[in-house]
């Protein structure tokens, strides 16, 4: 089990920094599309569909990026005047999608809602994938060293935390929902987070950087928000009866499995830099 983990890592890695270093900007889109529209799969599967609805639902969620993505040229960097239009398309996707996570994930696991499985389901799932796709795109075209940065702290917290957790975790942090995370775990992955961050910040806009209390207000609210995405899909799985959301990806589960956090970070990362930028 260990080895086909490390061999599909190593894949997934290197397949990853050829789409990111590589790509020319419309390869990067499509890349990222096939993402979404693979993750919208899986959603499908959460919402008990049956494989034709689910299949459907992948192929519209694609289709919808690639609409979005050529009606929209200068908001991902094809023609000039990038920095305006990003924030008018952005804010459409950016904004609701930080409220969601803030207040309504939380708010939704406090609950223990359940998850619509009609089309107010797909809604959800929608607020949940694009403004992730978006963040991708247009926080690459910033530039890719940038996006991979923000994506190594986010995978940065996930790996300290559970590391930290499985050391000194004492305390459950949601233990109805996922019983192996911890408080002490939590600490751990945001400190990694502060630390690291701080050494790179360099690649972020020189607004944060050149401000310690918000460099480290944003670098924790990054960590505690990759925290909320985690959960939210851990709930949802739950929900559903469901280990793994797919298992598309040998020893690592789906691909929804692998970007829970970063659906929710990285919309939020995006609103940030487009505000303070």
């Amino acid at each position: 089990m260990l080895k086909t983990r490390m061999v599909t890592a190593l894949a997934l890695l290197g397949l990853f920094l050829f789409a990111l270093i590589c790509l020319p900007l419309l390869g990067w889109a499509v890349f990222a599309s096939l993402i979404v529209a693979l993750a919208a799969w899986e959603w499908g599967g959460l919402l008990l569909w049956p494989p034709q609805k689910r299949f459907f639902l992948g192929g519209g969620f694609f289709l919808v990026c690639l609409l979005i993505f050529f009606t929209q040229p200068r908001a991902f960097g094809l023609l000039i005047g990038f920095d305006k239009s990003a924030w008018q398309l952005g804010r459409w996707f950016y904004i609701p999608a930080a409220i969601f996570w803030i207040v309504g994930a939380p708010l939704w696991m406090r609950q223990r809602w359940a998850l619509p499985r009609s089309e107010k389901g797909v809604l959800i799932g929608a607020l949940v994938l694009l403004p992730a796709w978006l963040a991708l795109i247009q926080l690459r075209h910033v530039g890719w060293l940038t996006l991979l940065v923000v994506m190594a702290l986010v995978w940065l917290a996930d790996s300290v935390a559970y590391f930290a957790g499985r050391a000194w975790g004492r305390n459950k942090l949601a233990p109805a929902i996922s019983p192996g995370k911890t408080w002490e775990g939590a600490v751990g992955g945001g400190l990694a987070v502060v630390i690291c961050g701080a050494a790179l910040a360099g690649y972020l806009p020189a607004r944060i950087a050149s401000n310690p209390v918000l460099l480290i207000l944003l670098l924790l609210g990054l960590a505690a928000i990759s925290i909320i995405g985690d959960l939210f899909e851990s709930m949802i799985k739950r929900q559903a009866g469901l280990k793994d959301s797919s298992n598309l990806l040998p020893g690592h589960g789906g691909i929804l499995d692998r970007i829970d956090s970063l659906t929710s970070t990285l919309p939020v990362v995006a609103l940030a830099w487009l505000l303070l930028a």
